[in-house]
């Protein structure tokens, strides 16, 4: 990934081949398709991981927690796994998606797979609808939103910390619209 970062940023994505990735990170062309379908995908490459991490924690999540709660537990456990020096790559990422269409609509796909993830887990818990959905996407957002802040260079706090209060913030914006 930090490869394929790398190209996209000295020479744009579009101009960027497979080749050049596989070089790039020392491995064959060969290699490089036993991981990944296309070059698209190297930048979405642990995606499972994510949705183990999200639904994991959300069943180990007391019995008398909150579908809330158990989402904020999901998301303790996700932020984890991003430290600060994978920060940089946040960086690096956001504007390589955000000038590409086919990118774009595989960031979105990647978004509602975890949402449908953590909606699973809460329903497994007995939360029904729309109940399990309304909080799987609350904390999506709160973690994409998060992600941005913590993305940026200028960021001190931890993903983690950013992502806990967005989605306090979600929660009371939630309350006030009644």
């Amino acid at each position: 990934m930090r490869a394929a970062l790398e190209l996209f940023t000295e020479q744009g994505y579009d101009a960027t081949t497979v080749n050049e990735i596989a070089d790039r990170a020392g491995l064959t062309k060969t290699t490089f398709f036993r991981h990944f379908r296309d070059k698209r995908e190297v930048l979405f490459a642990g995606q499972d991981t994510l949705i183990r991490l999200l639904t994991d924690a959300i069943d180990a999540a007391p019995g008398p927690a909150t579908p809330l709660e158990a989402v904020s537990a999901a998301l303790d456990a996700l932020t984890a796994a991003f430290t600060d020096d994978r920060r940089d790559v946040g960086a690096r990422l956001r504007p390589v998606i955000a000038g590409h269409t086919e990118l774009q609509e595989r960031s979105a796909l990647k978004r509602a797979k975890l949402a449908e993830a953590m909606t699973d887990a809460l329903h497994k818990r007995g939360v029904s609808e729309p109940t399990a959905s309304l909080a799987a996407e609350l904390g999506i957002r709160a973690f994409y939103d998060a992600f941005d802040q913590w993305a940026d260079p200028a960021s001190k706090r931890t993903l983690t910390e950013l992502t806990r209060r967005t989605l306090d913030e979600l929660r009371t914006a939630l309350a006030a619209l009644d």
